[in-house]
């Protein structure tokens, strides 16, 4: 809950400059922490019931405590995937619009930070364009996403393969509003995934069997999105999604099952590429976690890319 004045998780009575000056600062933002190579993207929404957060990798978590006072701003949460013992805590204000504060890195050295409001990205009917084939007879048209780490991608009887945990895989073409097919398979255990304009990634797992449904399954947008039903196969059998992004509406048909149907992605995923969700952005396919084989990957772009 959002704290005012007095103790927190105590709602105050809010007069109406208190009102003003929160419903500025209330929604979503697509957040940078830090500055230059050490940058990362980030999301944040502030409600009256707290909010939830993305930072540099996982999933939305809740916000432990926020407070606002006029157009300062303090948040805090635990720890998830972050290596550290302490709380992150941000603490900024409201300039001419933009967010803009202090916090600290997983090493304790002080980070500056920046937000804007997310983009509303309302959903849309496009025509489809040509369908381009991101599965080719060689790299090409990909980019390691790490040029520090091994990449193990490469082009295998004609299929698109990722033979052990290394760097990410961008693709150099930009989208936005689009229509992918994905036809997938990997090894017992493994863990991938599909990241929509580099930011919202699809989820591909190897959880056929012993896991409850939820927002980190088979098919969800991580962190968001649970899927409606389990659709996945099992390890080493082929699998078809069918990804439909217009703004930032999605819908997800797995094997021939509609499990995601039209539903807002609230905003970025940890590991996303940059927050500026209002730009197209490419397709990205997780390399870091696990093996994965793509024999197909066509996208249809929105007929305005």
């Amino acid at each position: 809950m959002i704290k005012q004045t007095g103790v927190f998780g105590r709602r105050p009575t809010l007069d109406r400059t208190m009102l003003e000056s929160m419903n500025e600062l209330l929604g979503r933002w697509d957040l940078i922490v830090g500055e230059g190579a050490d940058a990362y993207p980030s999301w944040v929404e502030l409600s009256l019931n707290g909010g939830r957060f993305v930072g540099k990798v996982g999933s939305a978590r809740p916000l432990d405590k926020v407070e606002i006072v006029g157009n300062l701003l303090k948040f805090s949460l635990p720890p998830q995937y972050e290596s550290r013992k302490d709380d992150l805590v941000f603490e900024g204000n409201l300039e001419g619009g933009v967010l803009k504060g202090e916090t600290t890195f997983e090493n304790g050295a002080p980070a500056t930070w920046s937000g804007v409001r997310a983009p509303d990205l309302p959903n849309t009917s496009p025509s489809w364009g040509d369908p381009i084939e991101l599965v080719r007879h060689d790299l090409s048209n990909w980019v390691p996403r790490s040029p520090d780490w091994v990449s193990n991608w490469s082009i295998q009887d004609g299929m698109l393969v990722n033979s052990a945990a290394g760097s990410d895989l961008v693709t150099t073409d930009r989208f936005k509003d689009f229509k992918l097919i994905a036809q997938y398979a990997y090894p017992k255990g493994s863990n991938s995934g599909i990241y929509l304009r580099g930011r919202y990634e699809f989820q591909i797992l190897d959880d056929y069997e012993g896991r409850p449904n939820g927002v980190g399954s088979s098919a969800a947008i991580y962190g968001f999105i649970a899927p409606s039903e389990n659709a996945i196969k099992p390890f080493d059998e082929w699998n078809t999604a069918e990804i439909t992004l217009c703004g930032r509406w999605v819908t997800v048909v797995l094997n021939g099952t509609i499990v995601i149907e039209n539903l807002e992605i609230p905003g970025i995923t940890g590991g996303a590429l940059d927050c500026a969700e209002g730009d197209a952005g490419p397709l990205f396919v997780q390399g870091d976690h696990g093996p994965v084989t793509f024999r197909r990957l066509t996208i249809w772009p929105g007929e305005s890319d």
